[in-house]
């Protein structure tokens, strides 16, 4: 998430496809090429088998990922685990700022205290049934100064990689967070490259997720350039738009005076999303590579119905097409469950984990979204 460091962003755009060539398909040869509906669905290869293992899931969001955990008002509990496994999520997304616990210089070494919370906080979720995917997150220098700052990530990961080299395959490392600014496209593929000569010698099959630029949004995907060689590699993508609805009234994205956007309504429909979605799919075909919706949400000073609606179409669209998917977050501003009240947040709940028959159809989104303006 564009937590604390959102500004200028425009509308995101979906550039599909690349004027690189294509890799080899996974599915096999024998068989006929599936359409891009189904592609992921039906995929074969270990990427694929551990990206539809993710399932769904929720971000741990606003707690290791904060400059100190606790710093914006999130301390991780005993009982988040088992609470997100009892709800029915099959795994979360741990966001982590390591860099504010890492030495300035050679070998950048990860403060002691903060490498074992965090894998406190794996270990507790793996003990609860949940996969994991652990990332670095938040390294704004990165996106500043990534020239400066590279030796540094790889020191990092480094460290990660030795952490957790025996771990089972619940466990999935995710490369960097949200690339942007000054970290390009051939300077974001280069450095996936290098992040991963350090870490396959000891992961060798882990699943590792990459991302493009441009905020790991779907327009990023276009100038992702993946090493053919490494088919243990899950694209990650993260969806917020519309963005003028998704961050309403957020400090960070210099959106406080904006408040009162519908969704469906005039800055975006079900069709928007169904077709953003349809590009990434066909962008994953062309490239053989599986999808992950790393995050998603709308934030609190949204209406909370309408909230209700774009969350239960973004997560019906990702699961129509086989993209597994994390919801943006659990307690805080984005959140599912309500602290204070110590409750879910049963609608949104329920539009991140569906009960049999309770997502709308694209043609009923509409036709309420028709009604509505009619009423005006």
């Amino acid at each position: 998430m564009r937590f604390l460091s959102l500004a200028a962003v425009g509308v995101w755009l979906l550039a599909c496809g690349s004027s690189r060539q294509a890799e080899p398909a996974a599915a096999s040869p024998t068989s006929a090429p599936p359409t891009a509906d189904a592609y992921l669905k039906t995929a074969s290869g270990p990427a694929f088998d551990r990206a539809r293992l993710l399932g769904r899931g929720v971000n741990l969001g606003n707690a290791l990922d904060a400059p100190n955990e606790g710093d914006w008002g999130i301390v991780l509990r005993d009982e988040d685990f088992k609470l997100v496994a009892d709800a029915g999520f099959e795994h979360v997304r741990i966001p982590v700022r390591w860099s504010t616990h890492a030495a300035s210089v050679a070998p950048f070494s990860i403060d002691p205290t903060f490498a074992a919370r965090v894998k406190w906080a794996v270990d507790a979720a793996l003990a609860a049934g949940l996969r994991v995917v652990v990332n670095v997150h938040h390294y704004e220098e990165m996106n500043v100064d990534p020239d400066a700052n590279q030796a540094r990530l790889l020191g990092i990961w480094k460290q990660i990689a030795e952490t957790y080299q025996g771990y089972p395959d619940t466990l999935y490392f995710e490369l960097l967070n949200e690339p942007h600014d000054k970290l390009t496209p051939e300077k974001n593929n280069a450095i996936i490259s290098e992040l991963l000569a350090v870490i396959r010698p000891m992961n060798p099959e882990r699943s590792v997720v990459v991302g493009g630029t441009e905020w790991n949004s779907l327009r990023g995907l276009s100038s992702l350039d993946l090493p053919a060689s490494d088919q243990h590699l899950i694209v990650t993508i993260h969806y917020y738009d519309p963005f003028d609805f998704t961050h309403q009234g957020a400090e960070w994205a210099n959106k406080t005076d904006q408040l009162g956007v519908d969704w469906p309504g005039p800055v975006g429909t079900r069709q928007n999303i169904a077709a953003d979605f349809n590009r990434s799919v066909e962008w994953a075909q062309a490239h053989a590579r599986p999808l992950y919706l790393g995050e998603f949400g709308a934030y609190e000073k949204a209406e909370f119905g309408a909230r209700t609606r774009w969350t239960t179409a973004v997560a019906a669209e990702s699961s129509a097409r086989g993209i597994p998917y994390a919801y943006w977050e659990l307690r805080s501003s984005f959140g599912l469950y309500d602290s204070e009240k110590r409750e879910w947040r049963r609608e949104l709940l329920d539009a991140v984990l569906p009960r049999e028959g309770a997502q709308a159809t694209s043609s009923s989104s509409d036709v309420r979204f028709a009604v509505r303006s009619a009423r005006r």
